[in-house]
């Protein structure tokens, strides 16, 4: 990608730091970024979280280990404003397995979504000719039912005017996740009619259907992660988590909430906080 319009120059790493906040402990709510430090185009947005990124690994934060993958559905977009995917990062700190156990006060805001993961069974590597559904097949090694978690980091969001970039540049919200088991014959089942639900509490509180992703396919959203990256010069490598996608709007938690994702043929993933 052609960094050649980044406006942000030394402002980079003051603007990382505000970023940082978020994640710190105990966290603090990030405004709006001061006048020079807010990305105006999504060259800046990708430098500011390759930033931001180097400033938690070095909080121990942990490694990165995977790709979140936002604003895939229709009904996440109309909820923020924007209209196409985008990407962030998510570490091992953060990524838990069936069962996660959460701190309620080590987030801000704290809210989960109903997903669909991918985990990478081959490196995807850059390429000159894009990715297509079919060629990105063979590159999957599982699929899994996923809550991502996400946090609220920012002072009153769901008011304001949707500052998308900004957003990017903080991996979109993103603060972990829970893995369902593996599915490593998943080509067995129809992903896209795949229903999956959110309960709370033992309410449930909705749901949708694989095809509600990108392109009505889960793995369209792989697709167009792998071309993203492709276009930066980066590669996925093997073992690498992907969240496809929500297919039920984001539900804000209360201290004491047992969240649990259910999607058919693939199980249950579920979180307490």
């Amino acid at each position: 990608m052609d960094r050649s319009d980044n406006q942000l120059g030394p402002n980079v790493d003051a603007a990382a730091e505000i970023l940082r906040l978020g994640r710190a402990t105990p966290p603090k709510p990030i405004g709006s970024l001061p006048e020079g430090m807010c990305p105006n185009t999504l060259s800046e947005a990708l430098e500011l979280q390759d930033a931001l990124h180097g400033k938690l690994l070095s909080d121990g934060h942990g490694k990165l280990v995977g790709t979140k993958i936002g604003c895939t559905t229709e009904v996440m977009q109309e909820y923020l404003g924007m209209q196409h995917p985008c990407s962030g990062g998510v570490f091992d700190t953060t990524v838990h397995h069936n069962l996660g156990e959460f701190e309620f006060d080590r987030f801000l805001h704290v809210g989960v979504e109903c997903e669909i993961a991918a985990i990478v069974g081959k490196t995807i590597t850059v390429s000159d000719t894009p990715y297509s559904f079919e060629s990105i097949l063979p590159m999957v090694e599982s699929i899994h039912a996923a809550i991502e978690v996400v946090d609220d980091r920012y002072e009153d969001f769901e008011n304001r005017i949707p500052d998308w970039k900004t957003w990017l540049a903080d991996d979109f919200f993103g603060a972990g996740a829970v893995l369902g088991p593996a599915v490593h014959d998943w080509q067995s089942l129809d992903l896209a009619a795949i229903h999956g639900r959110m309960v709370i509490n033992g309410e449930e509180v909705g749901d949708g259907y694989g095809r509600d992703i990108i392109n009505g396919h889960p793995l369209e959203a792989l697709v167009w992660l792998a071309n993203e990256q492709s276009s930066l010069g980066r590669e996925i490598p093997k073992g690498w988590i992907v969240l496809l996608g929500s297919v039920v709007q984001t539900k804000w938690l209360a201290r004491g909430d047992t969240v649990t994702v259910e999607l058919d043929g693939l199980g249950t993933a579920t979180g307490h906080f």
